[in-house]
C-alpha cells in the first residue's frame, strides 16, 4: 500500500474560470438560445400547417441536407490542407543541446495518472527508469485514487527509486484523469512538466529535447506535444485503422496546425509545460473528459502557442472493439464539450482567436465531430438510391445539391482513403495500406461511438463519466522497445 512518502508542500490550487468549465452542459445564454431557435421553427410550422404560408416541411429538410453538404465539402477541404501542409511542416527540432543545461538541467515533474493500471505499471517503470535525465532534477509523481486497491498494492510490490513519489489524489472531486492531474499540479516542484499515460513508451531523450525546444522558443510557446504512435500496430486490424489514424493525426495533420498557428488539440499524454504558464490557465478542467484538447484551445485564447518536436512516445493501440468504443466515444464526448464551452461567447472567442484561428477551431472541433453523427443518415439514403432508385430522395436534393453530394461523397471518400494511406507511409506501416481499403467500416465504428457520446451527454449521471480504457492487452515483453517493422510473414 501506499509508504507515506513526504511530499513536497503544496502551492496554491490552480483555479479554473467557471466559465471554462465542462460542468454544466450549457451556459444560460446557450439555453436561451436554443429555446428561441426551437421555439420559432416550431412556429414556424404551426404557421403553415394552420394558413399555408411559411417553409414547408420539405424545406426544412434540403436545408438541413444543403446544411450538411457544406459542413463536409469545408472538413474534407480542411483536412486535405492540413496533410499537403504538414506534410511540407518542420517541428521544432532540438538541435544541440547547451553544454550547461545539459549538466544542470531544469527540474522537471513527471505526472502520471494510474487508476487500476497493475498490468502495465512494471513497463511504465522500466520506461520512466530509462529517460535520459538526472534523478536528482526529476520529480514522479504517480497520481493514484485513494481507494485503488488493485494499482495501489501494486505500485507498493515494486522497487521505486527516491525520485518517485506516490500521491493519492484527494476526494472530492469528479473522478477523472484531469482531476487527478490538477492535483499533480499542486505538488509539481518542476519548471517543466510532462503527462505519461500508464501504458507510455516514451523515447528516453525526450525530456531533453522538450527542454532544448523551449530554450530555443519565445517564451509565448507554453507546450510542446511530443508524436504519439502505437507498437503493436500488427495486432489484428482494428489496431493497424488505428495506428494508422494516430499517423495521420500526429504525423501529419497535427504539424499542418502547427504550421497555420491553428489551435491545437493536445494528445492525452507527452505535452510538456511551462509551469507556470500551465498554473496560470487554471490547469486542466477536471469536468471535461478531453482535458488536453480543452487545454490547447485555452492556450490559443490566451495568445500563447503549441509546436511540434521531434520526438516520439509509443502506447498500445487498442485491440478489443468494446474497449476501442468505450476510450473512442469519451474522446468524441469530450470533443462535444470543448466546443460547447468555448462557443459559450462566440464574439469574445472570435476576439481572442482571431478569424483564422476560429475558423480552424470550428473545422477541428465543431464541424469535424458532427460528421460523425450524420454519416450514417448518408449511408442509408445511398444504400436507399442504389436498391430503388433516385425516386424516393430526389426531392431532399436540390439539382446543385445532388451534384455536390455525389462529388462530395466519391471525392471525399477518396481523399480520406488517400490521407490513412499516407499516415501509413509517413510512418513507416507500409504493411497496412491494404487494409486501409476497409477504412468505411472503421469509419461506421466512430459513427457508434458518437451517438453512444451523445446519449451521454445528455444524461446528467454520464456527462463527465470517465470510462476506463483498459491496457495490457497485448503483451510488450520488451518493456518498451517499439515495433517500427511489421514481422516477416
Amino acid at each position: 500500500m501506499y509508504d507515506g512518502r513526504r511530499l513536497p508542500t503544496p502551492v496554491e490550487e490552480p483555479v479554473l474560470p467557471e466559465e471554462h468549465s465542462a460542468r454544466r452542459l450549457l451556459s444560460r445564454g446557450q439555453q436561451v438560445t436554443v429555446s428561441a431557435l426551437a421555439s420559432a421553427v416550431l412556429c414556424a410550422a404551426v404557421v403553415e400547417v394552420l394558413t399555408g404560408a411559411g417553409p414547408r416541411p420539405l424545406w426544412w429538410v434540403q436545408a438541413f441536407v444543403v446544411s450538411v453538404t457544406a459542413c463536409y465539402v469545408l472538413v474534407i477541404c480542411f483536412r486535405c490542407l492540413l496533410v499537403v501542409a504538414g506534410r511540407g511542416a518542420r517541428v521544432v527540432e532540438s538541435g544541440a543541446e547547451d553544454p550547461a543545461v545539459r549538466r544542470n538541467p531544469p527540474p522537471y515533474t513527471v505526472l502520471v495518472p494510474l487508476h487500476r493500471e497493475e498490468v502495465v505499471l512494471p513497463g511504465l517503470i522500466a520506461s520512466i527508469n530509462r529517460l535520459d535525465y538526472p534523478a536528482d532534477r526529476l520529480q514522479v509523481l504517480l497520481l493514484v485514487e485513494p481507494d485503488d486497491e488493485i494499482t495501489l498494492p501494486a505500485l507498493a510490490a515494486l522497487e521505486l527509486r527516491p525520485e518517485f513519489e506516490v500521491l493519492p489524489v484527494p476526494a472530492g472531486g469528479p473522478r477523472t484523469k484531469p482531476n487527478a492531474c490538477n492535483a499533480g499540479l499542486s505538488r509539481a516542484t518542476g519548471e517543466l512538466c510532462v503527462i505519461y499515460d500508464a501504458e507510455d513508451r516514451p523515447e528516453s531523450d525526450q525530456l531533453r529535447k522538450a527542454v532544448a525546444a523551449f530554450a530555443g522558443q519565445p517564451d509565448r510557446v507554453v507546450c510542446v506535444q511530443a508524436e504519439l504512435a502505437y507498437w503493436n500496430p500488427w495486432t489484428n486490424w482494428l489496431t493497424r485503422n488505428f495506428a494508422a489514424e494516430y499517423a495521420l493525426n500526429f504525423a501529419l495533420a497535427m504539424r499542418g496546425l502547427d504550421r497555420f498557428d491553428l489551435p491545437i488539440p493536445l494528445g492525452g499524454t507527452s505535452n510538456h509545460f511551462r509551469v507556470d504558464a500551465l498554473r496560470a490557465l487554471g490547469g486542466w478542467d477536471p469536468h471535461n473528459v478531453t482535458e488536453d484538447a480543452d487545454l490547447g484551445v485555452r492556450i490559443a485564447r490566451r495568445g500563447w502557442d503549441v509546436r511540434m518536436i521531434d520526438s516520439v512516445t509509443y502506447e498500445e493501440a487498442n485491440s478489443e472493439l468494446g474497449n476501442w468504443i468505450r476510450q473512442r466515444s469519451r474522446w468524441i464526448k469530450g470533443y462535444f464539450q470543448t466546443w460547447l464551452v468555448h462557443m459559450r461567447n462566440p464574439w469574445r472567442l472570435l476576439r481572442e482567436l482571431g478569424v483564422r484561428r476560429f475558423v480552424g477551431f470550428q473545422l477541428t472541433f465543431g464541424l469535424s465531430t458532427v460528421t460523425t453523427l450524420v454519416n450514417p443518415l448518408f449511408w442509408v439514403l445511398t444504400c436507399l438510391y442504389l436498391v430503388v432508385g433516385p425516386e424516393p430522395i430526389e426531392p431532399l436534393f436540390p439539382p446543385a445539391v445532388l451534384y455536390a453530394g455525389v462529388a462530395t461523397m466519391l471525392g471525399g471518400n477518396l481523399a480520406v482513403l488517400y490521407h490513412f494511406m499516407a499516415g501509413c507511409m509517413e510512418r513507416g506501416l507500409h504493411r497496412a495500406v491494404p487494409t486501409m481499403l476497409t477504412v468505411p467500416l472503421y469509419w461506421a465504428l466512430m459513427s457508434v461511438a458518437a451517438y453512444k457520446a451523445l446519449s451521454q451527454l445528455l444524461r446528467p449521471g454520464k456527462r463527465h463519466h470517465w470510462e476506463l480504457t483498459r491496457h495490457g492487452l497485448v503483451a510488450d515483453e520488451s518493456h518498451g522497445i517499439p515495433l517500427q517493422a511489421p514481422p516477416a510473414d
